[in-house]
């Protein structure tokens, strides 16, 4: 390259300081110009900037989990009114306001204390957990690479990991021949999944390859995606397009249906049997009363590997049988319980997911990647050819990237950061953090029955349980209770449970969530519980006792 493009020559060489002044700072204030931009975009401004950023960045690369301790989510209590405050001003200055190492601390010092401490083994309420350590660094690594695996030309190699990683999942879920794998782990042809920002979008994808795939060529009619999906109903003598799931699905299948035009109304919801699994022969009976109507089609029936509210697993094998009998798409939307079959202790809770047509993982859950990555899988290898699609100037005809079958352009390469953690961690390494999460949530589940002023909801399936506060005078006049007097008693321990949990919440110190749930199917009300998701390797029995004398100590407060 001739030095008149030298992008990443020193400041004083660069053609974009021509003609401009070498000017940092006029009575103290930063300038935007052509040279102290070339130094912006290459190093540190300043050693200041540089020391700054090296002080912390060694804290974080080699303590992370200390640094989030001491500098994280340790705040007094402050409401979100009074943070937004803080962050009224919209107006993009013309000028820099800062340099990089006065960012850096305000980000530590002003930023991460008013953040949530997900890091905590005290943090017990949400599927956002800790990372192991080298996650920051790999993540670190990818974002430096910037490869864009949307196509070879922007990745190369990563777009081999890409499939190779892919087809390692595919056999952990499908359990394929060997030859099967060596005939489509680097086929460019065909595909095993790929590699989306989260769940909802994996769910997303697999709602449109079932959809897609529901209405093949016939007649003047070729695909959904060319001609569209009144034609497809029109021409296959169809009114309606359903999906069914039970009430504990997730919530992005109603965004997929609503994106894929078939309406989320048309989300139907299976009744659950009282251990929160879908209740079959409720199944069996819908899907006969839909072919009856004659103009209904089911794009596809989705079973739960890992409910989000209670970590509930539906009968996959069962599931199976009924979407085979009947010829319809079976999706698994193992999200959460995904990573199980890591397991060999628990592996066999997923039984029959193997059996499915589609499969959705998170990344960001069990497999403690940095939040942003999700997974489908398909157990044809062509089934994504249903939603390919082309582009001149990236994804042309007769090319052999993933990008041509991903709902997302471009993406990250995410799959360095799996590849490596599972070469790190290796399957019993994972299994070791999913086994310490379940049995660690069974103890929680004694000590929550061995408590006199609490109530186990939903007992954990996997790390995933519910819980409430239930005073003593509560549970004997509950005893009795009938009607609309039952009703109203649950309803004042709603109150005390929310201001239980938000109390425990803004003090700062240890979290769980909550949700609603009826406790019994023939209820016509739901109740609130506390929900707590155990996923830190460093929860202990000893803290989840802090959790709860904390909580019956705000009760006793209030």
């Amino acid at each position: 390259m001739s030095s008149s493009f030298s992008f990443f020559s020193l400041p004083g060489n660069s053609t974009w300081t021509q003609g401009h002044k070498n000017l940092r700072k006029t009575t103290g204030q930063l300038i935007a110009d052509r040279k102290s931009l070339d130094r912006v975009f290459i190093r540190p401004e300043d050693e200041n900037s540089k020391k700054t950023l090296v002080k912390y960045m060694e804290q974080i690369l080699f303590g992370l989990h200390d640094f989030l301790n001491r500098n994280v989510g340790v705040t007094d209590e402050i409401s979100l009114t009074e943070l937004a405050k803080n962050y009224m001003d919209v107006e993009i200055s013309d000028h820099p306001q800062k340099n990089l190492g006065q960012v850096i601390e305000d980000i530590i010092k002003d930023i991460a204390p008013k953040a949530v401490n997900v890091a905590s083994p005290y943090f017990i309420g949400h599927m956002t957990s800790a990372l192991p350590f080298f996650m920051v660094h790999l993540k670190a690594i990818t974002a430096a690479l910037n490869q864009n695996v949307i196509k070879m030309e922007t990745s190369k190699v990563l777009a081999v990991i890409e499939r190779q990683v892919l087809a390692k999942i595919h056999r952990l879920i499908f359990k394929q021949s060997h030859d099967f794998y060596q005939a489509h782990v680097q086929n460019t042809r065909t595909a095993l999944g790929a590699f989306t920002s989260g769940g909802t979008t994996a769910n997303m994808t697999a709602m449109w390859v079932a959809r897609n795939r529901l209405f093949p060529p016939k007649d003047d009619f070729s695909s959904i995606e060319e001609d569209g999906l009144f034609k497809a109903m029109r021409v296959h003598n169809t009114d309606r397009v359903v999906i069914l799931v039970s009430r504990r699905g997730h919530y992005s299948l109603r965004k997929a249906s609503g994106i894929l035009g078939l309406g989320n109304k048309n989300i139907i919801i299976i009744d659950v049997k009282p251990d929160h699994t879908i209740d079959t022969d409720k199944l069996k009976q819908i899907i006969q009363d839909l072919k009856q109507e004659g103009r209904t089609k089911i794009a596809a029936i989705v079973g739960i590997a890992g409910a989000t509210e209670t970590g509930t697993i539906d009968p996959l094998q069962e599931m199976a049988d009924i979407c085979e009998q009947e010829q319809i798409h079976f999706h698994v939307d193992a999200a959460w319980g995904g990573p199980i079959l890591l397991s060999q202790t628990y592996a066999h809770l997923l039984s029959g997911i193997e059996r499915a047509d589609s499969v959705t993982i998170d990344g960001h859950k069990q497999f403690y990647m940095p939040m942003g990555t999700g997974m489908v899988y398909f157990k044809n290898a062509l089934a994504l050819d249903a939603i390919a699609y082309h582009a001149r100037y990236v994804n042309r005809k007769g090319s052999v990237d993933l990008g041509i079958k991903t709902l997302e352009g471009s993406r990250e390469a995410a799959c360095l950061i799996l590849d490596a953690s599972l070469k790190i961690m290796g399957a019993k390494g994972y299994a070791l953090m999913i086994d310490h999460g379940i049995e660690t949530a069974k103890a929680f589940a004694e000590k929550i029955d061995a408590r006199p002023e609490f109530e186990l909801v939903t007992p954990p399936v996997l790390n995933i349980l519910t819980y409430r506060l239930v005073p003593m005078v509560f549970r004997q006049k509950l005893k009795t209770a009938r009607g609309q007097t039952r009703k109203h008693l649950n309803q004042e321990l709603d109150e005390i449970n929310i201001r239980i949990q938000r109390i425990q919440r803004e003090a700062g110190k240890s979290f769980v969530s909550r949700t609603r749930l009826k406790l019994v199917p023939e209820d016509d009300f739901m109740v609130v519980v506390l929900r707590s998701v155990i996923m830190n390797p460093y929860t202990t029995e000893a803290i989840l006792d802090d959790i709860l004398d904390e909580q019956e100590q705000i009760y006793h407060q209030l």
